[in-house]
């Protein structure tokens, strides 16, 4: 039988998908009713005939995302006054989980249809990747004005940089990081990277680090609040000023969640154990070239040096996650794990971590002062295959799913100026009062 939390885990990843899929659903119709394929066989009128149907779709499109909005509000209101009950959003999509926060839909799809021209496309109607980029724009505006954001929490690979990379000085995520601290918003990448020493840690994010030493010594940053918890959630590495690598690691007592403390070191290697027996049958069955790699808490597979075979398919990874998922779940392991293969652009490897980010964000939000899930956005990649896991920060707080370390820089941006628009739109001071520059960096949002 399947353990409450892997079910929980399994269900929210499930409804993220089904979610996206049932609003594209939605948005399908008034595509295929009011898209004007057949406009090229006019073509003096082409353009008058799309010009007047543009604003017909656009409504329909924002009337819809706007009911959504409404069955999400309503779905809030229900989980806290009937628990037990579904609601009307539950009874139309059976996997709806709960929401932290609700959701500025019609606004992000008119934010979102200014960038992607949604509305103005007459063969292709709006995709996964447009609700999925609405749905992030609306968790954002949400955050922002039912704020404040009081803590942000990063995946590495994809989202802060490409598969395998590192967080390289000069990249624009780092400057988008240190405005983050400037702020006061607390940042945390929450990585399944595990390592013993903090140099590996060292190596893929040095540069922010030593930029926030950097602009501390400028007098930018007083006390920036910035952690990585790695290895999922089994190591805590925080900023030190006196370090030569400018981190310091946190001894496990100081951080670890009540549940954390309770597990035994037998449970961890009996764990591992059955992991490393369903890795070798997987090995042998795929006919992998594959070595096994034990760390202190995680095991995994990744090729043989000097293979022939230096490349697994997807299929053969996510066969791997799921025997492995399986074997696990039906000894009837007490403590949590996460079963996952690398970043979706390529990864190459699989691993089983004790523990998984649901933790790794709540260590996050406890060691920053109990900050609540409603004022935490989560950003990864890894929502979809069978292999990812990033879907179980969901339990812990509101997410955004991005696809590259561009839609990251991207959606950062967005933060940025939904925050100038919202704090101009409580502010008494007329905006023609307000600097010329401020009104030409919000106008580029």
């Amino acid at each position: 039988m399947l353990r409450p939390d892997i079910i929980g885990s399994l269900v929210a990843h499930l409804c993220h998908y089904q979610q996206i899929e049932w609003i594209k659903g939605l948005l399908a119709v008034p595509f295929v009713l009011l898209s004007q394929p057949t406009a090229a066989y006019f073509p003096d009128g082409a353009g008058n005939i799309l010009a007047a149907k543009k604003p017909q779709a656009q409504q329909r499109y924002a009337q819809i995302m706007r009911d959504v909005e409404d069955l999400i509000n309503d779905h809030i209101a229900h989980q806290k006054k009937h628990p037990d009950k579904p609601s009307k959003l539950k009874i139309l999509v059976p996997l709806v989980s709960s929401f932290f926060t609700p959701l500025r839909l019609e606004k992000a799809f008119f934010f979102q249809d200014e960038q992607r021209r949604i509305s103005s496309r007459r063969f292709v109607g709006p995709s996964f990747n447009d609700v999925r980029l609405i749905l992030n724009t609306a968790q954002v505006m949400s955050l922002v004005e039912d704020g404040p954001i009081q803590l942000v929490t990063f995946d590495g690979d994809v989202t802060l940089y490409h598969d395998g990379g590192i967080l390289a000085p000069g990249s624009p995520i780092v400057s988008k990081l240190l405005v983050l601290l400037a702020q006061g918003t607390k940042v945390a990448i929450v990585t399944a990277a595990g390592y013993v020493d903090n140099e590996g840690y060292s190596l893929r994010f040095s540069a922010l680090f030593e930029e926030v030493f950097v602009q501390q010594k400028l007098g930018a940053l007083s006390d920036p609040g910035l952690i990585i918890v790695g290895g999922e959630s089994n190591y805590l590495i925080t900023y030190d000023r006196a370090s030569p690598l400018r981190m310091k690691r946190v001894p496990r007592r100081e951080w670890m969640l009540p549940e954390m403390l309770a597990w035994m070191e037998h449970e961890i290697e009996d764990l591992l154990c059955v992991a490393r027996e369903a890795l070798t049958d997987c090995i042998t069955n795929l006919g992998l070239a594959a070595q096994i790699v034990r760390k202190e808490r995680a095991i995994g597979i990744i090729p043989i040096p000097g293979s022939t075979v230096m490349r697994f398919t997807r299929e053969q990874l996510e066969e791997t996650v799921l025997v492995t998922q399986q074997k696990l779940d039906l000894s009837n392991q007490r403590l949590p794990f996460c079963v996952f293969n690398g970043g979706v652009a390529g990864g190459n490897d699989v691993f089983v971590d004790i523990g998984d980010k649901r933790l790794g964000v709540m260590v996050c939000q406890k060691y920053f002062g109990g900050i609540e899930g409603k004022s935490t956005l989560h950003v990864g990649d890894q929502f979809l295959s069978a292999g990812a896991n990033d879907f179980k920060a969901r339990l812990a707080c509101t997410t955004a799913w991005i696809a590259s370390p561009e839609e990251t820089a991207q959606l950062l941006d967005e933060l940025q100026a939904h925050r100038s628009r919202h704090e101009i739109s409580q502010s008494p001071v007329k905006k023609e009062n307000r600097p010329l520059q401020l009104q030409k960096e919000i106008g580029k949002g």
